[in-house]
């Protein structure tokens, strides 16, 4: 078996071991971050989005069962893909302190939640390349500009919400694009 062959081996394994359930919980975090931003000041929501995105992970565990799918547990720990996909899971834990950093010089907590759209969103670019599925740039690239824009041009009480919006069209755009777990 040549290289190219054994790389879509791999693509489709990823493919086959993964599960829409973390988009779905990562789209039931927006929506409680945008409906959050409406009613709370901007500093309890960037606690929201700071300790709330740990729990996407869960509540896509939490999803998955109930769902009879298993996939998240299933997922072979073999494939390298899906070592590299986890492996960027943290790269985005690592880089947390840049927007925190930010939101405290700027006096803006804003940026929190800026800044948790954008690494949240990075996450799919490698997603996609482990998957095979051009969705995953997609994904990130509209959701990083868009979140930009969010900031940039919604007025200040609704930034945090424009913001959410925009990564649950992302996320909407990308539930119905991306490719579909097999198996």
């Amino acid at each position: 078996m040549d290289s190219s062959s054994r790389l879509k081996d791999l693509h489709t394994h990823f493919l086959a071991t993964s599960t829409q359930s973390m988009p779905v919980a990562g789209m039931i975090f927006w929506a409680v971050v945008g409906i959050a931003a409406l009613f709370l000041e901007p500093v309890p929501v960037a606690y929201v989005v700071l300790f709330g995105s740990g729990m996407i992970f869960p509540l896509a565990l939490l999803i998955d069962r109930a769902t009879g799918s298993n996939r998240i547990q299933r997922a072979s720990a073999e494939n390298p893909l899906t070592r590299l996909f986890l492996r960027s899971i943290v790269m985005v834990v690592l880089l947390w302190p840049l927007p925190i950093i930010a939101a405290q010089l700027a006096g803006d907590p804003t940026l929190v939640v800026l800044g948790g759209a954008i690494l949240m969103g990075i996450i799919w670019i490698p997603y996609g390349w482990a998957a095979d599925d051009p969705t995953g740039m997609q994904h990130a690239v509209g959701r990083v500009v868009g979140s930009y824009a969010a900031f940039l041009v919604a007025p200040d009480p609704y930034r945090a919400s424009a913001i959410s919006a925009v990564v649950l069209l992302s996320y909407l755009y990308s539930l119905v694009r991306m490719r579909r777990p097999r198996g």
